[in-house]
């Protein structure tokens, strides 16, 4: 059995599985994707798991708004040994071969910046409003393609809310709601039209929260039905949702428990 330090993808295990969901992903509605659970051996992810940075470490960067409110990581001087093998194994030539083989996207450049990607968390309460990404690389100056997403979420009830929400086009509807997981891995194409997020706050334990890890890809050209404006992430507004920003919450959240009791006194 290997361990994660020494675990390779190989053709001969990842091919068949393209093969096998290939059709699902490019016949999928609203937007092309797949769904695929078990997707490694459960004692690859352990060690992830082990060295999963806590929310209260400083690593974290902190998204604080009423469109998300998310902690993200993409520095690998950060993240544990496991953790860097795991992603580095992604960011591969067998891995990016896998994903052309099964999307039909050629000539696909995997991101060693983890641009956007890398490690996430959402804490009770925390939220990532429906959007489109991101649909350029700045640095690397290439079109987003497609985004992967790897669920490490043990034990997780229906419950706990989190899931992964893919609304149609028109935004009038969702169409699917992926809950996430342990080792489901999630593919889908980046298209300003692929709007996606989980925008109902995490419902989880006080000592829970939602842990995943996202990959991007690229590609140098894309096409030319899908070529529009470069643009940032586009958050889309749900039927009858309003995003209120609530600065004095916000500062609440981050802010000592003392000086919190002196605001509430000061109203």
């Amino acid at each position: 059995m290997q361990d994660t330090l020494t675990f390779t993808f190989r053709r001969d295990e990842l091919f068949p599985l393209a093969d096998k969901h290939r059709e699902d992903f490019l016949t999928a509605s609203p937007f092309r994707h797949v769904v695929i659970d078990d997707f490694l051996p459960p004692n690859i992810l352990d060690p992830i798991l082990a060295e999963f940075p806590e929310p209260r470490d400083g690593s974290w960067q902190q998204f604080d708004s009423s469109r998300e409110i998310k902690l993200a990581l993409a520095d690998t001087e950060r993240m544990g040994p496991a953790t860097r093998h795991l992603l580095h194994e992604f960011n591969g030539q067998v891995f990016v071969e896998f994903l052309e083989r099964m999307t039909g996207i050629e000539q696909l450049v995997s991101d060693p910046h983890l641009e956007g990607g890398g490690l996430h968390q959402i804490k009770p309460g925390g939220f990532l409003k429906v959007h489109a990404d991101f649909n350029r690389h700045r640095r690397l100056n290439l079109d987003r393609r497609l985004n992967g997403l790897l669920y490490l979420n043990k034990d997780w009830s229906e419950e706990y809310g989190g899931h992964l929400q893919l609304w149609s086009q028109d935004m009038s509807r969702c169409e699917h709601k992926i809950l996430p997981v342990f080792n489901r891995f999630v593919v889908f194409a980046t298209t300003d039209d692929a709007n996606h997020g989980h925008p109902d706050p995490l419902t989880c334990p006080e000592d829970r929260a939602r842990r995943s890890m996202a990959l991007y890809y690229y590609s140098n050209g894309r096409p030319e039905e899908e070529i529009h404006g470069d643009h940032t992430t586009l958050f889309k507004q749900r039927p009858g949702e309003e995003w209120k920003s609530n600065f004095r919450q916000t500062v609440k959240r981050w802010t000592p428990p003392a000086l919190v009791d002196l605001m509430n006194r000061e109203k």
